[in-house]
């Protein structure tokens, strides 16, 4: 009998069954189809054989009894034949039926199967009360005492400073997961080695347990004069810091070996952190083998595997190395666990704001410890817009939504719940991932990809119980498209919205402050824009040229943009006043950020119903520099700039003192200030 190719239409339907969408409207208002090669490669990274009729039906056939079911708290469950099942509450209780079940993670067993019932509450966490919040880049935090890069030591002394000079109640930071630490390719917090852990880097190594042990053999003068040099550049020398911590806790390990405190910790962690510090351990002695050897892709084969013999063999051989790592951990989350104790016993509310990355390097540990959660043969990008006329390829792999269910969502919370821990609030980086995004099959550009949705309800419900088991209020970044049953739906569960005021605008210009939601967190910018001061004086357009991101037509028709973009914001400010004369509303710029601007904008945030307004650190000291110029690489210091005051000199600089009395006035008059 010959094979029958599958159908177009049958294609279509198990695509469309996947998740795939068959059309998207894009930023331009037009409509795209997506065609049936697309949909077979996305079916094929899938692992569906669409070679013909009969395997496709064979490869498609559902299970009887799903692995997990999420409901809401007080729902009526309906699964055929397991009203009277036996359930075990996660607390060990074995109840008879489905009904009145607690909020948690449920186990609920029939017929000699299994199936994991998650029960989530309607609404996350609330913040406590109406209230503004720093915003800094950790990294960046300047001090006269630290080893080069903000530190948890640097941390706590921002917070002493801002508590009675600002009145803020959070301190917002850039996710703190473990990077490689390395310039240019690895050192950028959004696309991490890991999103289970987090940067030894932020360590200050001088509160280490058994440090003072070894401080004096560790501090010779040659290492001291080191120190100093780190701290004077305005850019961070990732990996000179990285290896003089590394020098100095090596020092401290062999000199003072983990507690029992740390051991238990490191045992509590289970699978994930074994892994991590596997992966760490393993790459570390791979690159002092091959200095050539910069990611697990090109190790020898053997040890690509986690479950090889010869990564069983290192394992049982390098125990030292692996307990090196889980205990830098530790010390990480002991640290940061002090900040936030200490943030809340100074009189914040929520304390720190912590942030979720939605990407993972593929060339990181958690590809090589968990790839099956990864989709192969399929990246994430967007498609073509008025940014990038040819789509955006962000060179990551999607999540694999079945595997996530297989596992019961397990590993997806694990994500949540380390990145909450020791935080009072969370921002969600790209949060419309939990809906859908827009994959790009092997072989494919931008323009031939397609939106793939994941079974949002589930994920949304999940984001709801892990923040209200950890009291932790939610911010979903929902900047560029966004469907409005996604903000319907995000809004329903009290997700905070992300307003930026450049983007705000309607038909007639830029929104007034009312006409911002309460549910919001509002702020000037985001690290992947121009700050205030930036935006004004049009530095963005110039480095992005200089960058070779844009040529000299495209540079001279942006700032033609800009003064009119500015021109609108001033009438939104109400400083008309300020406005050129008609004939010379054609010019490139309107001065530079004066502080009568510079109030107006805070002023007008401040003044906003959002129950969240985060000042960026630039909106203080005014810097022109973005932390991060997307399609660039090694043509711009991404992710290291330091701040332009350290905080010892926040207290005593004329202008930082003018800048945050100024912003603290805004803080009191719009009733966000702190008791």
């Amino acid at each position: 009998m010959p094979v029958r190719e599958p159908r177009e239409d049958a294609i279509r339907a198990l695509a469309e069954k996947c998740g795939v969408q068959q059309q998207f409207w894009d930023v331009f208002g037009k409509a795209h189809k997506t065609d049936t090669e697309t949909n077979r490669s996305i079916l094929a990274s899938l692992g569906y054989d669409c070679s013909s009729e009969q395997s496709l039906e064979e490869s498609s056939r559902p299970s009887e009894l799903p692995p997990v079911i999420v409901v809401g708290h007080g729902e009526t469950i309906s699964l055929s034949g397991l009203e009277e099942a036996e359930v075990m509450l996660e607390n060990g209780e074995v109840r008879r039926g489905l009904a009145d079940l607690p909020l948690g993670y449920h186990e609920v067993r029939a017929g000699g199967s299994t199936m994991r019932l998650i029960v989530a509450p309607d609404r996350a966490y609330a913040p406590p009360a109406r209230c503004a919040g720093l915003g800094v880049t950790l990294y960046g935090l300047r001090s006269q005492r630290n080893w080069g890069c903000g530190d948890f030591r640097d941390l706590r002394d921002l917070i002493s400073w801002a508590v009675p000079n600002l009145h803020v109640d959070f301190i917002g930071l850039n996710p703190l997961h473990a990077i490689h630490n390395r310039t240019p390719y690895n050192a950028s917090p959004y696309l991490p080695n890991s999103v289970f852990y987090r940067n030894f880097l932020y360590l200050d190594v001088e509160d280490v347990p058994g440090f003072g042990d070894v401080r004096d053999r560790f501090l010779d003068a040659e290492t001291v004069k080191e120190i100093e040099a780190l701290r004077e550049p305005e850019i961070v020398q990732y990996e000179k810091v990285a290896a003089l911590k590394r020098r100095a806790l090596e020092l401290v390990f062999a000199n003072n070996p983990p507690d029992e405190d740390c051991r238990r910790w490191i045992w509590a962690e289970g699978e994930l952190l074994r892994l991590f510090a596997l992966y760490s351990a393993l790459d570390e002695w791979l690159h002092v083998q091959n200095p050539k050897l910069w990611v697990w892709t090109d190790w020898p084969e053997e040890y690509q595997d986690p479950k090889s013999a010869a990564v069983a063999e290192f394992e049982r051989t390098h125990a030292g190395r692996i307990l090196f790592h889980g205990w830098l951990q530790w010390l990480v989350d002991r640290q940061i666990a002090e900040v936030q104790r200490f943030a809340i016993a100074s009189g914040m509310k929520i304390g720190l704001y912590h942030d979720l990355a939605l990407a993972t390097d593929r060339y990181g540990s958690d590809l090589w410890a968990r790839r099956d959660f990864f989709v192969k043969g399929a990246r994430v990008g967007s498609p073509p817009d008025s940014f990038s006329p040819n789509g955006q390829d962000w060179s990551f792999p999607p999540p694999y939504r079945e595997r996530h269910m297989e596992d019961g969502y397990r590993t997806h919370v694990e994500a949540l719940r380390k990145t909450m821990r020791h935080g009072g609030a969370l921002r969600m980086d790209h949060v419309m991932s939990l809906f859908r995004l827009y994959w790009i099959p092997e072989g494919h550009d931008p323009k031939h990809g397609a939106y793939v949705r994941d079974r949002a309800t589930d994920l949304v419900r999940l984001l709801a119980l892990e923040s209200v088991r950890n009291k932790c209020c939610i911010v979903g970044e929902d900047l560029g498209t966004v469907e409005p049953e996604v903000r319907q739906t995000l809004a329903d569960y009290a997700v905070m919205s992300y307003r930026l005021l450049i983007f705000e605008k309607d038909d007639h210009g830029f929104k007034l402050p009312e006409a911002y939601p309460e549910q919001a967190l509002t702020s000037t910018t985001t690290h992947d824009l121009p700050t205030l001061a930036g935006f004004w004086t049009g530095q963005d357009i110039d480095d992005r040229h200089a960058a070779g991101a844009i040529d000299d037509r495209g540079a001279a028709s942006q700032r033609k943009d800009r003064a009119r973009v500015k021109q609108k914001l001033l009438e939104a400010l109400d400083l008309k006043h300020l406005l050129p004369p008609r004939f010379e509303r054609h010019a490139s710029k309107i001065g530079e950020l004066t502080p009568e601007i510079h109030n107006a904008v805070m002023g007008f945030l401040a003044m906003t119903p959002c129950a969240l307004w985060l000042v960026n650190q630039e909106d203080i000291t005014r810097e022109m520099r973005q932390q991060n110029l997307p399609g660039t690489t090694a043509e711009y210091p991404n992710w290291s700039r330091k701040m332009r005051w350290t905080i010892e000199e926040l207290s005593r600089n004329e202008e930082a003192m003018g800048s945050s009395s100024m912003i603290r006035h805004w803080i009191a008059r719009s009733g966000r200030a702190s008791e």
